[in-house]
Formats: C-alpha cells, sequence, structure tokens
C-alpha cells in the first residue's frame, strides 16, 4: 500500500485554527493505482496531494507512506520517503535564467549526492537522461534553451519531464494540463500514465477537465471543502454527480454536497 489516511485533517500553513484545508478524510490507496481527483477550486485537492507528498503535516488523524507515519521517524528517513515520491506543482518552481537540461535534471536530485548535484549544476552529467525525458513531450529541441524562453505549455511539460528522471514511486501531480491544448493534454496525460504503469509507481493527478479524468482513469475521487463527496469506479459516476459536486462550488452553504451524497454516492466513501 502507498498511501494510508485515517481521518486526516490539515490546515495551511498559518491558516487559523478553525481553517481546515482537509477535514475527517480517509481513504487508502495501493501500489501502482491510478487515480483523479476532481473537484471545485479550493476544494483541497492541492492540500491533498501535498500532505502525501509530506510538505503538510496533518493537524488530527493517522497517515502512513509506504507503510509509515512520515512524521513519526527520523528526518533523515523522511528525507529518504520524500525521494520516493515526486510532488509536481502547477507552476513548476523552475528558475528562469536556468537551462532546460538543468532544470529537468533536478527531478534526480533526490537520488544525487551533494557533489553530483553540484558538478551537475556547472556542467550536466546525464545529458541523454534529460533529453529521453523531453522526448516524449516533443521538447527535445529546447534541450539547451533558457527556462523564461518557454511558453506556459512548455513550462508545464518541462515540470513533467522531471518525473521521467526522477526514481520516484508515487506521481503527486496538480494541474499539469491547465496551460495546455486538448491534444497536448492528452498527450501529456498519456506519457504520465504509461511511464507510471512501466514502473508500477502509484499515480494521484488533480484536474479540472472532469470529462477527461473520466475517460482515463479508473478510480476518481472528488474533493469539495475539504472533505471526500465521493471515491468512486468512473463507470460508477453520473452526470448528476458532477452536476451536484460542482453546483454553487462556493456558497457557504453545503447543501450541494448533501444532495451528492442522496444521489447514492456514499456507497462508494471512503476506501480503505
Amino acid at each position: 500500500m502507498t498511501f494510508l489516511l485515517q481521518h486526516i485533517s490539515t490546515r495551511h500553513i498559518g491558516a487559523a485554527k478553525s481553517s481546515f484545508a482537509l477535514r475527517d478524510l480517509s481513504l487508502s490507496i495501493q501500489q501502482g493505482e491510478q487515480i483523479a481527483l476532481i473537484g471545485p477550486s479550493g476544494a483541497g485537492k492541492t492540500s491533498l496531494l501535498h500532505t502525501l507528498a509530506c510538505a503538510l503535516k496533518p493537524e488530527q488523524g493517522a497517515l502512513q507512506i509506504f507503510g509509515n507515519d512520515p512524521w513519526h521517524i527520523s528526518s533523515a528517513e523522511r528525507h529518504a520517503m520524500r525521494a520516493r515520491l515526486f510532488l509536481a506543482p502547477q507552476t513548476p518552481p523552475l528558475p528562469p535564467r536556468q537551462r532546460v537540461v538543468n532544470a529537468v535534471l533536478a527531478g534526480a536530485l533526490p537520488q544525487w549526492s551533494v557533489w553530483q548535484a553540484i558538478r551537475s549544476l556547472i556542467k550536466p552529467v546525464e545529458i541523454d537522461a534529460a533529453y529521453q525525458a523531453l522526448l516524449p513531450f516533443n521538447l527535445q529541441d529546447k534541450l539547451y534553451a533558457r527556462v523564461d524562453r518557454l511558453s506556459g505549455g512548455e513550462r508545464q511539460r518541462c515540470g513533467m519531464a522531471r518525473a521521467l528522471v526522477s526514481k520516484a514511486e508515487a506521481f503527486l501531480v496538480d494541474e499539469p494540463l491547465s496551460a495546455l491544448d486538448p491534444t497536448l493534454a492528452l498527450q501529456t496525460l498519456t506519457v504520465l500514465q504509461q511511464e507510471a504503469h512501466k514502473r508500477n509507481a502509484t499515480l494521484i493527478c488533480s484536474l479540472h477537465q472532469v470529462e477527461l479524468a473520466r475517460a482515463n482513469f479508473s478510480r476518481i475521487i472528488a474533493l469539495r471543502d475539504g472533505r471526500i463527496v465521493f471515491d468512486a469506479n468512473s463507470a460508477e459516476i453520473s452526470d448528476a454527480m458532477i452536476a451536484a459536486l460542482y453546483q454553487n462550488a462556493h456558497d457557504d452553504s453545503n447543501s450541494n454536497i448533501d444532495n451528492a451524497i442522496d444521489l447514492g454516492v456514499n456507497d462508494a466513501v471512503p476506501r480503505c
């Protein structure tokens, strides 16, 4: 099992004590599963990914990653655990004056020694690995380009290429398609899914493109207001459930979550 969450509640750093990004959330995720996270903006998708990546510490509940609680082991052990996880934020942290080859090879940093990292920064040491990672994203011609010369979509795909040079056993990907046209979005998603399947890595991908999620992921977890609304096989998800999930999403009322549950979605919540 990759992840096990039991009654997890998490708040943003610096948030008020009463403000939780995730609320009493329980789920289990097996190694090699591919899961789409959907839900309106502010639903908790990014917070969940950051919690799974050990970037946010839960305030309540129990979390296990690869069979261990990351917050009850030593810092060195937690660092080693993080090396097995690849977190791709929506806006990749790519230094603008850096060459693409160095930006991509940063995906291997958790496996490198300090000396290897410094050496590669001066002169890239695994150029072919970076080229091969860029190839399925059609960015191989940008190998020596500066990051600030890339378009928004190219920067997103460059960030995804980092995953291919990493040794991660779980990919946690936050809105990787937001700057891409439909063709490039499908191509990028296909590359990620194929790579995850090849190495039996877990893939958890937050998406605003609901139809893309339903068409390409067998398991979909829907969040709203920091809670799981449904966790179901894509074949079981109706248009009415999707409509209830997003309807009046920014209202203070939780009535639409109740409506989704009334539609029978709670039969699939939670998996643990």
